[in-house]
């Protein structure tokens, strides 16, 4: 009997930090996925999160959760200061922004844009030329080949 109540004792003691809560608060972050255009839900985004240290670098590790039909997604637990978040969807610019986490709950919304088309530096682009008007060759003070001394 002595040592059924002695395990009992000890199985609450190790239980205790269980039930005694996390020092440090947690948010419940949810997230709402449009397409910036039209604003309709994006499904199957993919959102993902990582915290960011106080250097700014990126933490190892994180979390990835995928949009439902309306573009909604959410996840409890986060801790407390800056997240950054991506969000990758096909077809759609890939978004990321650092959030600094610091309410119990928080509900972000992001919109996703349609791709741009890449730059070359091989195509012609008339705004450059405005900028950058051609030079004057060092030839120019020289006649032209077809005309002869007088």
């Amino acid at each position: 009997m002595k040592s059924l109540i002695l395990g009992l004792a000890f199985a609450c003691l190790l239980a205790a930090p269980a039930f005694a809560g996390d020092k440090d608060p947690a948010a419940s972050l949810s997230f709402v996925v449009v397409k910036d255009y039209n604003d309709k839900p994006v499904r199957n985004a993919g959102v993902v999160m990582h915290p960011v240290e106080r250097n700014g670098q990126q933490s190892r590790g994180g979390l990835e959760l995928k949009t439902d039909s309306e573009g909604k997604c959410s996840f409890e637990g986060v801790p407390y200061g800056k997240l950054r978040v991506q969000v990758i969807a096909s077809g759609l610019q890939t978004f990321g922004q650092d959030y600094d986490v610091n309410q119990p709950t928080m509900e972000i919304r992001i919109r996703l844009k349609r791709p741009t088309g890449q730059y070359s530096v091989y195509d012609d682009h008339p705004e450059d030329q405005k900028n950058n008007p051609p030079k004057p060759d060092d030839k120019s003070d020289q006649k032209p080949q077809d005309q002869k001394p007088q």
